[in-house]
C-alpha cells in the first residue's frame, strides 16, 4: 500500500485593506497625530513667540510690537552680522534666525543651548527697543 504524501495547505493572503485581525482600519474621523516640529525655522519661531509673549505680558510698551522672523539680514555692517533689527517707527522687531543659531559661542551646542540663545536674543532686542538695560526687563521675575 502506497501512502500519498499530503502537501500542507497554504493560507490565502489577507488583503492589504484589512488590519492584523481582519478588520478595517479606523474611520476618517480619527486623524493620525500631527508630526513633530522637525524644521529649524519652526523651532526658532516657537522659541521667539514664547519669549515675545512673556515680554508682552510683563511690559505694556511691547504689546503692540510685532516680532518677526527672517532667515538672514540683507546686508552686514562694519560691526558684524546683525542678529536682529529694531524698528521703532513701524513697531516691529525682526529676529534673524541664521546668525543667532550659527554664532553661538559655547563648546557644546544642543537643543537647550540653542533655545536659550534664541530667547536671550529676543530679550536683548526687546531691551534695545525699550531703551533699557537687559536685566531691567525681568525685574519682578528674577528677584531672589
Amino acid at each position: 500500500m502506497m501512502r500519498r504524501r499530503v502537501q500542507p495547505t497554504r493560507r490565502q493572503p489577507v488583503p492589504d485593506r484589512h488590519g492584523r485581525h481582519g478588520r478595517l482600519g479606523r474611520s476618517s474621523v480619527v486623524r493620525p497625530p500631527l508630526p513633530p516640529l522637525e524644521n529649524r525655522y519652526e523651532r526658532f519661531d516657537v522659541a521667539v513667540t514664547a519669549a515675545a509673549e512673556f515680554l508682552r505680558a510683563a511690559w505694556p510698551d511691547l504689546r503692540d510690537v510685532h516680532f518677526e522672523v527672517a532667515d538672514a539680514p540683507a546686508h552686514t555692517s562694519d560691526a558684524g552680522v546683525p542678529r536682529w533689527l529694531v524698528d521703532r517707527n513701524d513697531k516691529r522687531i525682526v529676529m534673524y534666525r541664521i546668525p543667532i543659531e550659527r554664532l553661538i559661542k559655547v563648546p557644546h551646542v544642543d537643543d537647550r543651548v540653542v533655545r536659550v540663545s534664541i530667547e536671550g536674543a529676543v530679550f536683548r532686542a526687546a531691551a534695545e527697543y525699550l531703551g533699557r538695560d537687559l536685566w531691567e526687563l525681568g525685574l519682578g521675575y528674577f528677584r531672589f
